[in-house]
């Protein structure tokens, strides 16, 4: 992946404090804590080499099919203050809102956004139907041709309706023009299905295949004999807790097991 500047990129989750409007974010401490907590992540992250990031909402339980404009704008806020830190390409995701993290990406540089493009899903949080034709439009229409994007098609708490399977929804997102494919497993920090990633890579041999959720240091030698990249949140957190602040030496093993399984 040209973009970040290696074969097989690992790329870091910074995953946000409840931002506001949502239930558990924290008025008492404001916009500071959010600058510290991402800021301090961030660091730690680059610290250990990590090839890419990815600002992501993900404490905003529970989460929603459409957000209010204070999160993009909570979001943004908090990018544009320490973007002059950023040394790595990263990508925004707003979940489950693929417009609102087109609009994020467009304000802040991202190069990327991490989102369910295609198809039709049951899930946790109602039916979803992203309708990607409409979402190209958008991209468009505000000046973000440049964003890449990025299709997560085994989303998580949800299964897909229809008898497609894994390849066959692969092959009709690059199709429609997805820049990569994401396979997950059924919740954040959950390992996916080996058999999907594989499905999915043989399916579309020329388009990217991201491992996105699950990836630990002693895994990522195997996904990488299959995967083009890998996302990586919960296995860098202290404990392994995806609520926790990023460990560095959690973080350290894993880039080192990365450098290990590459060379």
């Amino acid at each position: 992946m040209d973009t970040f500047g290696t074969d097989k990129p690992v790329i870091a989750m910074a995953h946000f404090p409840a931002l506001p409007g949502r239930p558990q974010h924290d008025r008492a401490a404001g916009r500071a804590h959010l600058v510290d907590v991402i800021g301090r992540d961030l660091a730690v992250l680059q610290d250990a080499g990590v090839d890419g990031l990815l600002f992501c909402n993900e404490a905003d339980l529970p989460y929603q099919l459409a957000v209010g404009p204070e999160i993009p704008a909570a979001m943004a806020a908090v990018i544009g203050e320490l973007r002059s830190s950023v040394r790595v390409p990263f990508g925004v995701n707003i979940l489950w809102d693929a417009r609102a993290s087109l609009a994020l990406a467009r304000a802040t540089g991202a190069c990327f956004i991490r989102e369910v493009l295609t198809g039709v899903y049951e899930s946790d949080l109602g039916m979803l139907a992203p309708a990607i034709g409409d979402i190209a439009s958008y991209r468009a229409a505000i000046g973000a041709g440049d964003v890449a994007l990025f299709d997560n098609i085994s989303p998580e708490f949800a299964s897909a309706i229809g008898s497609r399977g894994i390849a066959d929804r692969a092959k009709g997102a690059a199709f429609l023009g997805a820049d990569a494919i994401l396979i997950s497993g059924p919740a954040a920090g959950v390992p996916f299905a080996m058999s999907d990633l594989v499905a999915a890579k043989e399916a579309v041999p020329d388009t990217t295949v991201v491992a996105n959720t699950g990836v630990r240091a002693d895994s990522i030698a195997d996904i990488f004999a299959v995967a083009d990249a890998v996302i990586v949140g919960t296995s860098l957190k202290v404990d392994g807790n995806t609520w926790n602040a990023v460990d560095p030496a959690r973080a350290q093993r894993l880039m080192d097991a990365a450098r290990s399984a590459r060379a």
